[in-house]
């Protein structure tokens, strides 16, 4: 007469959705990046539990609003002094930034921007990749004229009114910035100068709970389906991905290409963040951490998990994607 109820509690687990047993989550991200793009795409129906996803960054895991947050490597690095306990656990996108500038402007290679009006936003990634390019032609910072435009969004636009000569930044808007000057647009990009990691990060706070672990690795499951989605299939994402950053599909594809989706945590992240760690430093006015200090903001031990078992694609989530802006 014991068989049976051995049985059942044998079976109680494959009759429980997931959905059911997973703690709802907490991410947020930049809504007007294209990057944020497979965690859209995981909200929207891949991933089986419940997630909620607000504008914000790093910041909103540091305060206790969020579980995961997305960031550029360089927010990890300018965060992680006041908050050791952050972890960069999956890489969201790889993105290569451009330079716009105006022809009209005297523009034609990185040599000519001395002297000339720049924006980008001040202590990013896009602010890092315009110094990197800038010592491709032996300048520095200094030898070009940084202009503040806020709203981010309103860079291109100062560019076409001639505010500033040459726009560093992330997508659409570079593309924005091509489309406002159109002719007279030049387009200074080297894949080989600097690439965005842009990934998604957690805090050793949340993964002490065995629950909200658990979760995290449901996640990277979902984002590891989405991210294949995205690279084999991306049209069918663009409309999904338009309604919740407010960019047309035509904008999104014309962008598309400078983005990466690769599934996974970049291997070559630690030498990133090394070198980028002593720009950092410097910004921040402190000595840069040594490798094994940085190595210890890595945890890959989420993503070892979430490969060990495919995701079932086909769940459906109660999920949400929530277009705060702070």
């Amino acid at each position: 007469m014991k068989h049976p109820r051995v049985l059942f509690l044998f079976f109680v687990p494959l009759l429980c959705s997931p959905a059911q047993t997973l703690p709802p989550l907490r991410a947020a991200g930049n809504l007007t990046t294209i990057e944020l793009s497979p965690l859209l795409v995981a909200a929207d129906g891949t991933y089986p539990g419940q997630i909620s996803v607000i504008n914000g960054g790093i910041p909103a895991i540091m305060n206790g609003s969020v579980d995961v947050a997305t960031n550029a490597e360089t927010q990890l690095l300018r965060q992680s002094v006041d908050d050791p306990d952050l972890r960069v656990i999956f890489t969201m996108a790889e993105s290569f930034y451009r330079i716009v500038a105006r022809r009209t402007a005297g523009i034609r290679s990185v040599s000519d921007l001395k002297g000339k009006r720049i924006t980008t936003p001040r202590n990013t990634s896009a602010h890092y990749f315009l110094v990197k390019m800038l010592a491709t032609a032996k300048l520095s910072e200094s030898d070009v004229t940084l202009v503040d435009i806020t709203p981010q969004m309103e860079m291109s636009v100062a560019l076409r009114d001639g505010r500033v000569d040459a726009v560093a930044m992330w997508e659409p808007e570079a593309e924005r910035a091509i489309a406002a000057v159109g002719r007279d647009a030049v387009v200074l990009q080297d894949r080989r100068v600097y690439r965005e990691l842009f990934n998604l990060n957690t805090s050793a706070k949340v993964l002490a709970d065995p629950d909200k672990r658990h979760a995290i690795v449901e996640l990277l499951r979902s984002l590891i389906a989405s991210s294949r989605h995205l690279q084999q299939r991306p049209r069918e994402y663009w409309p999904l991905i338009s309604s919740k950053l407010n960019y047309s599909p035509d904008l999104i594809a014309k962008s598309w290409p400078n983005l990466r989706y690769a599934g996974g945590l970049s291997d070559d992240l630690l030498d990133v963040m090394e070198i980028e760690e002593r720009w950092v430093a410097q910004e921040r006015n402190r000595v840069p951490r040594p490798r094994a200090q940085l190595a210890h903001l890595i945890d890959r031990s989420l993503l070892d998990e979430a490969n060990h078992r495919p995701i079932d694609v086909a769940r459906q989530s109660t999920s949400a994607v929530s277009p705060q802006k702070p």
